[in-house]
C-alpha cells in the first residue's frame, strides 16, 4: 500500500466554526456562477444538521484556509433530498444509498482537492455499508468526470429533472455502485485505481471525532447521537 501526504487536510466537520467555513466555500464556489445562491449557501441549512448528514471540509495546511467541502446524506432514517423531487427506480430505491451534495472547491485550491473529496465519499460509503451513491449533476464537464469514475445514468437518455432543493434547476441523476467499484476499477485497469484504493492518505479522515458537548449544536450534541463505526 502506497502512502501519500497531501497539502491539505480533509475531515468531517466537528464544530460550528468548521460548518460555517464549509458554507463559505459553497457560497464562493456556487456564487461565482449563480450569484442568487451565494447568500443562501453562506449559512447552514436543515440538511446540514440532519443526523444522517455528514459535512466534510478541506483546509490548506499552510494557512488553514478552507478550500473544499461536500456533504453526504445516507438513507438510514429516510429518503434522500433528491427523492423529494424524483422517484428513484425500485432497484435503486431498495438499496442502502447516499446522496452527495454541495460539493464545492474554492478557486485556486490544490488540484487534488476535488478528487480527494470523491475518494472520501467512497470510503465513507464503504464504512457505512452504503451500496449506491446518488448525485444530481448539471455541468457536462462534471458529468464526464463522474462517468470516468463509474457513475451511470439512472434514467434513460440522460433525462434532466428539476430538483427542488436546488431551486428547481435541471439535473441528470446518476448512481455509482459503491460495493462493486474496486473490482470494476481493477478489471478496467482504471488510471485512478491506485489512488482510490491502493494509496493511504493520512490527511484524509472519513469518520468524525468523538462527540464533544457544546460543539455544532443540533448534530454532535443531539440526544442519542453516536459516532459511526467502521465495519470489521
Amino acid at each position: 500500500m502506497n502512502s501519500c501526504a497531501l497539502e491539505f487536510t480533509l475531515h468531517p466537520v466537528s464544530s460550528q466554526e468548521d460548518l460555517l467555513a464549509a458554507c463559505a466555500v459553497r457560497a464562493q464556489a456556487y456564487g461565482h456562477h449563480l450569484p442568487e445562491l451565494a447568500e443562501r449557501l453562506a449559512v447552514p441549512d436543515e440538511t446540514d444538521r440532519h443526523p444522517d448528514t455528514t459535512v466534510f471540509l478541506c483546509r490548506d495546511k499552510a494557512g488553514g484556509r478552507p478550500t473544499g467541502t461536500m456533504r453526504v446524506q445516507t438513507s438510514l432514517h429516510g429518503p434522500l433530498m433528491l427523492e423529494h423531487s424524483v422517484a428513484l427506480p425500485p432497484w435503486l430505491a431498495g438499496q442502502a444509498r447516499a446522496e452527495i451534495t454541495r460539493l464545492a472547491v474554492r478557486v485556486g485550491a490544490d488540484p487534488l482537492t476535488r478528487l480527494c473529496l470523491m475518494k472520501a465519499s467512497y470510503l465513507f460509503c464503504m464504512a457505512h455499508r452504503v451500496r449506491q451513491m446518488v448525485i444530481g449533476a448539471r455541468k457536462e464537464a462534471l458529468i464526464r468526470n463522474y462517468r470516468r469514475l463509474g457513475f451511470v445514468d439512472v434514467f434513460a437518455d440522460g433525462e434532466l429533472l428539476p430538483l427542488a432543493h436546488t431551486g428547481g434547476l435541471l439535473h441528470r441523476i446518476m448512481s455509482f455502485d459503491v460495493q462493486g467499484a474496486e473490482r470494476a476499477w481493477a478489471l478496467k485497469r482504471h488510471p485512478l485505481y491506485t489512488f482510490m484504493v491502493g494509496t493511504t492518505h493520512d490527511d484524509l479522515k472519513v469518520l468524525p471525532p468523538l462527540p464533544v458537548a457544546g460543539l455544532l449544536p443540533g448534530r454532535l450534541d443531539r440526544p442519542g447521537w453516536r459516532a459511526p463505526t467502521v465495519p470489521a
